[in-house]
């Protein structure tokens, strides 16, 4: 049973600030990137959840000062007025618009018992220093500064609180540099929140969409603050953590696509030799995505090139080995490329479907890589399949779009 909680979100006074107060989640951009992303931006959220980009490049990302300072810039944003905690607890809806499309999700605290016991399903393996990270940030500010994605096989729910986009919204703006729309509603009323809380009890499970560390993460915080409090009783607001549930069926799962540094020794023909043996090969006029799955594009030498996996390879196979991703990993980057683990090799580097195809062409053209492959998308269906059966995704698996914004709704661990 799929337990759910209003909570007291710390969120901008100001509407017309949300969006300059607001921020992309942590880990899409480097240190740099942040930097420049929050100059001229004192209240930025990645004062926050980038604190170090206040600091000398010399100091370590993972350095104590750098949580302590995080810290320090969010009891500031208090102290100056910035943000302030709701009046009550409450749920949200949070919509995104990206080029026409919409999703609605309910921001709602989440059980930290749920993620260990599994109604908060996981598809993915999460790297020890990432999750380390967050953890210390969530402990050393009292907060989770950014939610997790969670999506669930709607049976109903979206029908009681997507009724709120009839009502004035708390914040409306569209985010600079990528043009996707942010909105948020408020739902304060008892009877109603009572009514979505009942509803999402019939969720037997929910699964993480994008944020496996941050999820991690707040569960460990709840897990090490009950260890902690010896007057431990179960209901403590720190057993909770930040997530918004969107339905399945507004979810669209977008392609993450590989380039290769070079051919492991291989020059281009001997490369499309090794392939025909692996993929039915055809020759494109154009730059175009693969059209089905089970079909990866080629860009090499300043030509792309259909590649649809011969059907023998496609026999008896497992919810992950299916994957198209698994596949190549399999016949194509292991034994032609010795690209062993794709979260270690410097062989291999990754580019989000957001970025579209013409950053492939570029990152060839330029020499800086020697071939792309274009992947089908994953879908829902798959990633659910995969996670229902306890099974983990190859790395770099799903990119999902738009990405949600940090320091919209904040929850802290301790009751306000």
């Amino acid at each position: 049973m799929m337990k759910i909680y209003p909570f007291k979100a710390l969120r901008p006074v100001n509407p017309a600030e949300a969006g300059a107060i607001s921020a992309l989640p942590y880990d899409v951009m480097n240190r740099a990137e942040a930097k420049e992303m929050a100059k001229g931006l004192p209240h930025s959220y990645l004062r926050v959840t980038r604190s170090e980009l206040e600091m000398p490049d010399s100091v370590d990302a993972y350095d104590p000062s750098v949580y302590a300072h995080a810290r320090e810039n969010l009891d500031k944003m208090i102290a100056d007025g910035v943000i302030a905690y709701e009046k009550k607890d409450c749920f949200y809806v949070y919509r995104q618009t990206m080029e026409g499309r919409e999703q609605y999700g309910l921001v709602a605290c989440v059980r930290a018992e749920d993620y260990f016991n599994g109604t908060i399903k996981k598809h993915e393996l999460t790297r020890a220093d990432k999750e380390e990270d967050r953890l210390r940030h969530v402990l050393t500010t009292n907060a989770n500064t950014g939610p997790v994605f969670l999506t669930y096989r709607d049976q109903g729910q979206f029908d009681l609180f997507g009724k709120v986009r009839e009502r004035k919204p708390l914040y409306d703006f569209v985010s600079e540099g990528d043009g996707f729309g942010h909105t948020v509603w408020l739902i304060d009323d008892d009877a109603e929140i009572e009514a979505i809380r009942a509803s999402f009890e019939t969720v037997p499970v929910t699964y993480i969409a994008d944020g496996h560390h941050r999820s991690a993460a707040g569960a460990r915080a709840a897990k090490a603050r009950e260890e902690a409090d010896k007057n431990f009783k179960g209901e403590e607001e720190y057993t909770r953590y930040l997530a918004i549930l969107f339905p399945s069926t507004q979810l669209k799962i977008l392609d993450y696509n590989r380039v290769l540094k070079n051919l492991n020794g291989r020059t281009p023909a001997e490369l499309m030799a090794e392939l025909e043996k692996v993929f039915t090969i055809e020759k494109l006029d154009s730059m175009q995505r693969p059209a089905k799955q089970n079909q990866v594009n080629l860009y090499i030498e300043k030509t792309w090139y259909a590649c649809t996996f011969r059907p023998e390879l496609l026999k008896d196979l497992g919810p992950v080995d299916s994957l198209d991703v698994a596949l190549l990993q399999k016949n194509v980057l292991g034994p032609l490329f010795n690209v062993d683990d794709p979260r270690t090799s410097k062989q291999i580097d990754f580019v989000g479907g957001i970025r579209g195809l013409g950053e492939l062409v570029k990152r060839v053209d330029s020499g800086e890589c020697a071939c792309a492959f274009a992947m089908y998308p994953t879908t829902l269906d798959q990633l659910m399949a995969i996670a229902d059966a306890g099974e983990i995704m190859p790395p770099k698996s799903t990119w999902f779009e738009p990405k949600l914004r940090d320091g919209l709704l904040v929850h802290t661990l301790d009751k306000v």
